[in-house]
This record gives C-alpha cells, sequence and structure tokens, in this order.
C-alpha cells in the first residue's frame, strides 16, 4: 500500500478515486522491473483490493478498481528431482559391510521404493512391515492409515539390516542409531546429505527429493495418477498433479535434445 501510494503521489495522482485500472498495472509492472517476486506482487494487489473493497462498502471510494486488474501469475514451483542414474548413485554410497551402511542402504532403498515421508519414515515399526510378501502399513497426514508395496531390492535391503538387529528383538522400531535409539530425521538428513556428497550429486538433496523422485520416475514410466495419489498418501489428487508438469518438462528436454527441429 505504501509503495503504491508513493507511485501514485509521484504520477500526480492524488486521489484514490482518480485511480485507474492502468494505474495499478503500470504499478505492477514496475515491480516486475525492479524483480520484485511474483507472490510479492501479488500480494500488494490483494493488499489494494481489501482496501478499495472496505473503501467502497463503507462509501468512501466510488469504484472498486483493483478487481478489474488481473493477478499477476505465479510460476509453478516443481519438485527438485534426482535423474534415474543420480539415485542408483546416492543407493550405492553406503558402505554395506557396516552395521550402520547396512542401515542405511535399507532407509535409502526404503524411501526410495515407497515415496513414504521421512517422518513416516523413522517412525515406522518392525511390525509394518511384510517383507515376505512385499507390503508396508504406515499411519501419515490426518492419522490416515495406507498400505504401500515395496519393492525386491528394498526388501533385501531392509532384510540384511534386520538381521543385524537379532540381539535387539525388544525395539519395535525398524530403524535405530548405533546407540540403539530410533533414527531422527535430522540425523537422517544429515546422512543422506552425505552420502550425496560422496555420490557426486551437486543438487539440493534431502530427504524429501526421493519422495518426489519416486513419484516422478513413476509417473515418467506410465504409471497411474491415482495410483501415485494413493500411494504418497495425498488426500487429493491435486497435489499430486504437479509430478505430471515434471514429467512434462523431462519430455520437453528429451524432446529438446532428440527431436530434429527441437
Amino acid at each position: 500500500m505504501v509503495g503504491f501510494a508513493a507511485y501514485c503521489e509521484k504520477k500526480g495522482v492524488a486521489d484514490w478515486n482518480a485511480v485507474t485500472p492502468d494505474d495499478i498495472t503500470d504499478y505492477l509492472g514496475d515491480r516486475y522491473d525492479e524483480h520484485v517476486a511474483t507472490s510479492t506482487a501479488a500480494r500488494e494487489l490483494i493488499s489494494l483490493r481489501m482496501f478499495y473493497r472496505f473503501g467502497v462498502e463503507e462509501g468512501h471510494l466510488k469504484e472498486d478498481v483493483p478487481k478489474l486488474v488481473e493477478s499477476p501469475k505465479l510460476a509453478k514451483v516443481l519438485p527438485h528431482v534426482l535423474t534415474e542414474e543420480e539415485v542408483v548413485k546416492l543407493l550405492n554410497a553406503p558402505d554395506k559391510s557396516t552395521p550402520s551402511g547396512l542401515r542405511d542402504a535399507a532407509m535409502l532403498e526404503l524411501l526410495y521404493a515407497t515415496g513414504l515421508r521421512v517422518s513416516e519414515l523413522v517412525k515406522l515399526k518392525k511390525g509394518d512391515m511384510d517383507l515376505e510378501e512385499g507390503f508396508l502399513q504406515v499411519t501419515g497426514k490426518g492419522n490416515k492409515t495406507r498400505v504401500v508395496p515395496i519393492g525386491s531390492k528394498a526388501c533385501e535391503a531392509v532384510k540384511a539390516y534386520l538381521a543385524t538387529r537379532d540381539e535387539e528383538p525388544r525395539r519395535k522400531e525398524a530403524f535405530l542409531t548405533r546407540l540403539g535409539k530410533p533414527m531422527s530425521r535430522i540425523n537422517f538428513f544429515l546422512r543422506i546429505k552425505k552420502y550425496a556428497s560422496e555420490a557426486g550429486i551437486e543438487k539440493e538433496i534431502s530427504p524429501h527429493v526421493l519422495r518426489h523422485s519416486f513419484a516422478t520416475h513413476l509417473i515418467i514410466h506410465g504409471a497411474d495418477l491415482r495410483v501415485v495419489q494413493e500411494m504418497l498418501g495425498h488426500a487429493s489428487v491435486m497435489t499430486t498433479e504437479k509430478y505430471t508438469h515434471v514429467e512434462y518438462s523431462h519430455l520437453k528436454k528429451l524432446h529438446k535434445r532428440f527431436h530434429p527441429h527441437g
């Protein structure tokens, strides 16, 4: 509001009733030239709309001018994803000759195989998994329980790790630290960053990136959107649709690379 008021004063528009839609559009254009974030410009327009709506309702202003101005288009923020080759490098990074390496390999394989949230992964109990049938049951957001299939590689990785846990039958948690305590989100986040660095992956990395990669790679290989929605535990398919934009981006890159007129 303050910025727009200063802009109007500079243009010689001294009365709020004299403001035109072009004045507002020109102001937003100037904000764009100043490299202000589109989301910031959109919030400024919302503030103007609220101000004018109140002014009209109270009889201080004649016309709700900002409602005639189209909101700035917010760019879609696509999830960060790893390529399938990068995922392989990451999954191969832990040293499987050590118990901690077996644990980390199992957690990484399971995360990529199921698309679990990191909070769901670290809370997972041994009894939540049926490694013979290849399924796990997890309770996610909204206290909703879902069943997710586990691939054979992830099952074998988890079995190999749990075989080192025979001396700790009382602990129900699937993944423990070397001190016998449940793995924390922060601890696992730091370990995945370490493995990404060792694998030479320069992208921003986090457990959520593996979740994004799981979903994106499924859709690229033809998985049904609603099946992916169910496995991710999304309440609405609208949330899952962002991965189709990543897929389209992937297809566009392939087209540009290989098509004669790309």
